[in-house]
C-alpha cells in the first residue's frame, strides 16, 4: 500500500465515522506529522511505543567487514543506527 492510498482509506473512513468530510490534505498532514514524531521520540528516547500497536526501537550495528560483490575485495562497513519495529501480541494476533 503507498502513502497515497493510505491517505484514501484514512479520509474515507474518518468521513464516515465523523460525518463530516476530512480532507486527504488533512489526513496527509496528520500522518506526516505522526512520523515525524515517532522519528524524533527514537532519535532522542531510544524507543516509541504505541499501545496495541507495537513499538519502534532504535539498533546500533556494530562495524564489520563484507566484500564487495564484483571484485571479491574485502571492505570495511561502518557502524550504522537503523530502527527495529516488534509488533504487539494485539496486532500479531489480528493477523
Amino acid at each position: 500500500m503507498t502513502k497515497a492510498e493510505l491517505i484514501e482509506q484514512i479520509s474515507k473512513a474518518a468521513t464516515k465515522n465523523m460525518k463530516t468530510e476530512v480532507t486527504k490534505k488533512t489526513v496527509d498532514t496528520i500522518l506526516t506529522e505522526t512520523f515525524s514524531t515517532i522519528g524524533k521520540t527514537v532519535k532522542k528516547e531510544g524507543r516509541h511505543s504505541i499501545p496495541g500497536f507495537g513499538t519502534f526501537s532504535l539498533t546500533k550495528r556494530a562495524a564489520r567487514k563484507g566484500r564487495n560483490p564484483q571484485t571479491g575485495e574485502t571492505i570495511k562497513i561502518k557502524a550504522s543506527k537503523s530502527i527495529k519495529f516488534k509488533p504487539s501480541t494485539a496486532l500479531k494476533g489480528s493477523l
